[in-house]
């Protein structure tokens, strides 16, 4: 009986210490995850009235739930008497090593990020960057993925995009077609001017504000350098350049205006 009192005596001791601190932790518990599911909903709900895209804001939801979530959890433990500070520091230096293994794709993980948020493009964009130039099939955490014209995927490290320039030909409604033209020096440029102005004013995709313009860029070697400088809408920009460069060959052609091919004039001296 000596011993089973005694027994009883420290579990009624156990309960009475331990007791107030697991009610403690119990009610953070609960009362912390609430709280995480309240800032989760109004992160998102700022996120999406600040137009971030769709795929950015489901991962800034599920990273903020997890961090947060961490922290309840930690909390209620540390309540029970739970010494956490090893436990941190063990975290803390796994996650040290991990990101010195992973230095790389955390780069690209942050460039995600910023491409996601900052959107300087988006799906269907046609950008071009460095060498390598497409339209942008999908924008994952890690990587970018283009569609080359000859029908080439091309994976592209976000970190890269995030840190390079980068061309974005569709970011704007309209673009400037350039069109370069060579006629000889025996050619009137003012007629030349006035063919070239009367095809590009004939295309219905041409654009008038900012007016077509045609000016003397360059006096070359074997030619007087014309440039023709037109404005259309992205979507009609290669279609515009294609038909217009065609059209304006033929003009020129039935004006008896020539366009040259480099050459250059030898004389040979005979010596006595």
């Amino acid at each position: 009986m000596e011993n089973f009192s005694i027994g009883s005596e420290e579990i009624m001791n156990f309960v009475m210490t331990l007791g107030p601190k697991l009610l403690a932790a119990i009610a953070t518990l609960i009362v912390g995850l609430w709280f995480v599911k309240m800032i989760v909903k109004g992160s998102v709900k700022m996120l999406k009235r600040s137009s971030v895209d769709d795929a950015l804001v489901s991962f800034l939801k599920s990273l903020i739930s997890i961090l947060l979530k961490v922290m309840v959890y930690i909390t209620a433990l540390g309540m029970l008497g739970i010494q956490m500070t090893s436990f941190i520091a063990v975290l803390g230096a796994a996650g040290l090593a991990v990101g010195l293994a992973l230095q790389g794709s955390l780069s690209n993980f942050a460039g995600g990020v910023l491409i996601l948020f900052f959107k300087p493009f988006k799906v269907g964009d046609f950008i071009e960057r460095g060498s390598e130039s497409g339209t942008v099939e999908r924008i994952d955490i890690l990587h970018t993925v283009l569609r080359t014209p000859n029908n080439q995927l091309v994976v592209i490290p976000n970190g890269q995009l995030a840190n390079s320039p980068i061309t974005n030909y569709s970011a704007e409604e309209t673009r400037r077609a350039v069109f370069p033209i060579g006629v000889s020096y025996d050619s009137d440029v003012k007629k030349a001017r006035e063919v070239i102005l009367n095809v590009l004013s004939s295309d219905e995709r041409i654009l008038n504000d900012p007016a077509p313009m045609v000016v003397l860029t360059n006096l070359g070697d074997s030619s007087l350098d014309l440039s023709a400088r037109a404005w259309t809408k992205t979507e009609n920009y290669w279609g515009f350049f294609w038909d217009n460069l065609e059209k304006i060959k033929e003009e020129l052609d039935k004006e008896g205006i020539e366009m040259p091919f480099p050459q250059r004039d030898v004389h040979l001296i005979k010596e006595e």
